[in-house]
């Protein structure tokens, strides 16, 4: 099994301090995500981005803040949920289809340099925004990688929008995975950011596949691996959801190559408190009386 880049002194702190990697300790850290990445570049077929205030799942928020209302959002976060270290973000569309994410950690690094710095991306922009995620300080960087067949990830990726230009199918696969890997290569390379890799398992398309992914991603530099079972919606909701001997499978798979993360709370975009046991998002953003959804672009 590979192990972490570099000495592991960095992922071994985020086992001590970052509620998604501990070992145990996870019930006393919480977190906080800002969800300040409106537009998103790929449209995954079972993707449903949608601002609410129950819905508790990826992609979900109450409300899209501006990257100088962050400091504002903290401030509030922490009289709330004093044992935040966390600050990332998740969403809800890319956070590198957009300079958002990237400003709002320059905000966070100046008030809050304690914080972790945590962000999540589907990693089509990734390796041309590698040293940007590097110099931002980023401790821990989330790529969504469901597939590195392209023939697969076409059935789990409608299309991309990438440089003005809307690709589908197989070509678009091919793009999207290229930018993954290498983007993972580069950041990993740095020996500061540790690289954790998603992956939505969905059955009879990619739960064949997962040892495949976990391979090549850690081979790559990732250091972490978290399946995430697909919720049934969009253009997939006709599939069930994977069963517990399927998930169970997948990470017995992965875990010949890399650390599996197995306690994924699947948190919305605006998650406040700590994961799988509160989220205050409500009582630090407020609440909404619409449901819309976010489009894609």
């Amino acid at each position: 099994m590979a192990g972490p880049q570099g000495d592991g002194s960095n992922y071994r702190r985020l086992q001590q301090s970052h509620p998604c990697f501990g070992q145990g300790s996870q019930g006393n850290l919480g977190r906080i995500h800002l969800p300040v990445s409106p537009g998103c570049n790929i449209c995954c077929r079972f993707c449903d981005r949608t601002v609410s205030d129950t819905a508790q799942r990826p992609g979900v928020t109450g409300t899209v803040i501006k990257p100088e209302d962050s400091i504002r959002v903290l401030e509030k976060a922490m009289e709330v949920c004093p044992y935040i270290t966390v600050a990332g973000i998740a969403g809800p569309g890319d956070t590198l289809a957009s300079d958002n994410a990237l400003e709002t950690f320059r905000y966070v690094d100046r008030e809050y340099p304690e914080l972790i710095k945590c962000m999540s991306t589907n990693g089509l922009l990734l390796a041309e925004r590698a040293e940007e995620v590097i110099e931002a300080g980023i401790d821990s960087l989330t790529v969504t990688v469901n597939a590195v067949d392209p023939e697969i990830e076409a059935k789990l990726n409608k299309y991309i929008l990438y440089h003005g230009q809307k690709i589908e199918g197989v070509v678009a696969a091919k793009i999207l995975i290229h930018n993954q890997i290498e983007g993972i290569r580069r950041v990993a390379a740095s020996g500061t950011t540790v690289v954790k890799v998603n992956t939505v398992l969905v059955p009879g398309i990619n739960d064949q596949h997962i040892e495949t992914v976990a391979k090549t991603v850690a081979e790559a530099g990732a250091s972490i691996y978290n399946i995430i079972p697909l919720i049934p919606q969009y253009e997939l909701k006709d599939i069930p959801e994977p069963t517990c001997e399927q998930i169970d499978a997948a990470r017995t798979a992965a875990g010949k190559y890399i650390d599996v993360f197995r306690h994924c709370a699947r948190c919305r975009a605006d998650a406040v408190g700590v994961p799988g046991r509160e989220d205050r998002h409500g009582d630090v953003y407020g609440r909404i009386s619409v449901k819309e959804r976010f489009s894609h672009g």
